[in-house]
């Protein structure tokens, strides 16, 4: 059965309420867990959990949002909507992004995949035992890491910033090897920081954005439809734009289909008001590279309708209209700490305003 099981990943949103309840999944659920995502919207996450493993998945989901957690992950069975297939192993991704956790799932399946993804979280937590085999461990400690040895470097040394996402993941990584709190209480939720997830289109080399959480860092109405490097300082466009595309070569399967392919850490400039990166681009380029570049990207983008997303308002974020384009290269910028990774149906990306030294 395992053979037969999509290696596939898709994106996920679930809120802070106790029974952990959908608020917005991709496509790629059904090839995964059978499902459509209008079926689990508004439904409990925790619904699909093995009832042998349901006990510590909720206490992890309460960790979570506790210690404000990003780019954690965990290795859990999640049940078919085909009783024949019974539970899959799946490798879960956690992010808190302001009041939502944001992350992905995606078939869990041992070797280079596997070790790719667990070196680049901040934390591995393995609840089916099964999955002992996923714990990635250091050269000479028996005893498995929780939280990432050194993140693949995609910046230059100047630019790099922490590779921690909010400076708790070593605190975090110490307090879940100890007692858990027996009593799970959701009020009043601790501060969270000020995050923000997009999706955006990886098939486009535009990088359309096609889902936004929230307004903390860009206008949702501003910023959907358009391409992500409208929103990138001129100056870190080239840098950012080679992060995407290393994240877009991990986020490839063993059988070339996209995929999830771990996390990739960096810090660059955001527009908050955005500008025309697409203009600005073409008045460097010749015309005629310009008219030849015009008809490769004609040819190459896809008439699926596989980055189309769904939440709980049961819209595509696809339909809705851009914004217009501020042509203004002099808007309010800031300095942003970012968490890419690739999934089957688009690039998630979570930001946070660099913290101040």
């Amino acid at each position: 059965m395992e053979s037969e099981t999509p290696r596939v990943s898709f994106i996920t949103i679930v809120d802070f309420s106790e029974d952990a309840r959908w608020l917005f999944l991709t496509e790629s659920v059904s090839d995964l867990l059978g499902f459509e995502p209008r079926e689990l919207i508004g439904r409990s996450a925790l619904e699909l959990v093995h009832p042998d493993e349901f006990s510590q998945v909720k206490q992890m989901h309460y960790d979570t949002i506790r210690e404000d957690k990003a780019a954690a992950l965990a290795y859990l069975r999640l049940k078919h909507k085909d009783p024949f297939k019974g539970y899959i192993l799946c490798a879960v991704s956690r992010t808190v992004v302001h009041n939502v956790i944001v992350g992905s799932v995606s078939f869990a399946t041992p070797g280079g995949k596997a070790l790719q993804n667990t070196s680049t979280a901040q934390e591995v937590e393995v609840v089916t035992p099964s999955a002992k085999n996923f714990e990635l461990r250091r050269w000479g400690d028996p005893s498995p890491m929780t939280s990432n040895p050194s993140i693949p470097d995609l910046t230059s040394p100047a630019a790099c910033p922490s590779t921690d996402m909010d400076c708790v993941s070593d605190a975090s990584s110490s307090r879940s090897r100890g007692k858990k709190p027996t009593i799970i209480s959701f009020n009043p939720l601790p501060p969270q920081s000020p995050r923000s997830a997009l999706i955006l289109d990886r098939f486009s080399i535009h990088c359309t954005v096609l889902y936004c959480s929230n307004d903390l860092l860009l206008s949702t109405t501003r910023v959907l439809g358009r391409s992500f490097f409208d929103f990138v300082t001129s100056r870190t466009e080239n840098s950012v734009r080679s992060w995407i595309d290393v994240i877009k070569s991990w986020g490839v399967n063993d059988r070339g289909q996209p995929s999830d392919g771990g996390f990739g850490f960096g810090k660059f400039g955001l527009l908050l008001a955005g500008r025309d990166s697409r203009a600005e681009n073409e008045q460097d380029t010749p015309l005629s590279r310009r008219r030849l570049g015009d008809a490769r990207i004609n040819s190459r983008m896809p008439s699926s309708s596989r980055c189309a997303s769904y939440s709980s308002s049961g819209t595509s974020s696809r339909s809705r209209p851009p914004s217009s384009m501020s042509l203004s290269t002099s808007d309010q910028e800031i300095s942003v700490d970012a968490i890419f990774s690739g999934h089957s149906d688009g690039i998630l990306l979570v930001l946070r305003p660099t913290p101040k030294v």
